[in-house]
């Protein structure tokens, strides 16, 4: 293809991306007390969110139900037309709706409405015209109205579709910020994602402990430790004395750092060697703390600790193989 091509492509892009940050923008001067009353509906809600529309409008009403749910706040997806075919009885008193059309005269959306009204379930229009049959049978109006689509011929949804789909996030985390939906909450709600492990799991799921911890005593020579070391395999062993309390530790960077300087290294008791105040942590402690204390540190391993006895090591590799980043 020819430069001039590609900067035609380009220049179209660059509008269609302006074109919808003007749409989103535009919204913050369009919010008013109906938001804070859709807000306050959605925070005293007995039941659940009900979220609608059809076509590129009920895609937005599918991704904002799951942003609810995700962050706290109970909702799903109605299709209008299986609605009308039976899936209205998902529907109960005591939930609310927020129903999305772009003209807000959409049919299908429409013929849903009084049915939701004969349920008592209030309803939040989500539309790019206010004065529509929607707008006008609706307990609370949120305006995404836009000047343009971002389509050539004004006539593809674009724009309109990224201002509702921002007016509900808008609203998704002003209810995770009235609520105080915390890190830890969200994490709960997403255990197998990468969020969930760094805010969830804990030191002890990832410790190695019994038999496979490495462990000698102080007067064990640096012969009989690196046996210990190299069957374990956690580049350290640890120093304890007979009644199993920490001393020190020992690691394969000591090691290299012994062997240039004494010729007789092997010979050399643990204990005269080891570190004496060895980087530790609590079982109980997220894994997320040992990553940040290890690259603090500069270390790859710490000893896991209950009260002054040793019961675990992790190891950064074991952080880092279940993805706690």
């Amino acid at each position: 293809m020819s430069a001039g091509f590609d900067e035609s492509v380009l220049a179209s892009a660059r509008r269609v991306i302006q074109s919808e940050a003007d749409a989103v923008s535009g919204l913050a001067s369009k919010l008013d007390a109906r938001f804070a009353r859709a807000v306050e509906l959605l925070l005293q809600l007995q039941g659940r969110v009900v979220t609608t529309g059809v076509g590129k409008s009920g895609l937005i009403a599918r991704r904002v139900a799951s942003t609810l749910t995700s962050t706290g706040t109970p909702a799903f997806f109605l299709h209008p037309v299986e609605a009308l075919h039976g899936d209205l009885g998902m529907v109960r008193e005591g939930d609310a709706a927020l129903v999305f059309s772009t003209s807000g005269n959409t049919d299908e959306v429409m013929q849903l409405v009084p049915l939701l009204r004969r349920l008592s379930v209030p309803i939040v229009a989500f539309t790019g015209d206010p004065a529509s049959s929607l707008g006008s049978k609706s307990d609370i109006v949120l305006d995404c109205s836009v000047g343009s689509e971002a389509c050539p011929h004004n006539l593809a949804p674009t724009s309109s579709l990224a201002a509702a789909s921002a007016m509900g996030d808008a609203l998704a985390v002003a209810l995770i910020e009235a609520r105080g939906f915390s890190q830890k909450d969200f994490a709960e709600l997403h255990p197998g994602g990468r969020l969930g492990r760094r805010l969830l799991m804990q030191v002890r799921e990832l410790m190695h402990q019994g038999a496979d911890v490495p462990k000698v005593e102080p007067n064990t020579s640096m012969r009989a430790a690196l046996v210990e070391m190299t069957g374990k395999r956690l580049g350290c062993t640890l120093v304890v004395n007979g009644a199993g309390r920490l001393e020190g530790i020992f690691t394969d960077g000591d090691l290299r750092r012994l062997s240039q300087s004494r010729e007789d290294f092997l010979a050399v008791p643990v204990g005269e060697v080891m570190h004496r105040s060895p980087q530790t942590i609590e079982a109980s402690a997220l894994a997320s703390a040992a990553l940040a204390r290890m690259e603090e540190r500069s270390i790859t391993q710490l000893v896991v600790m209950d009260s002054d006895r040793p019961v675990g090591i992790v190891h950064l590799h074991d952080l880092l193989r279940v993805g706690v980043v």
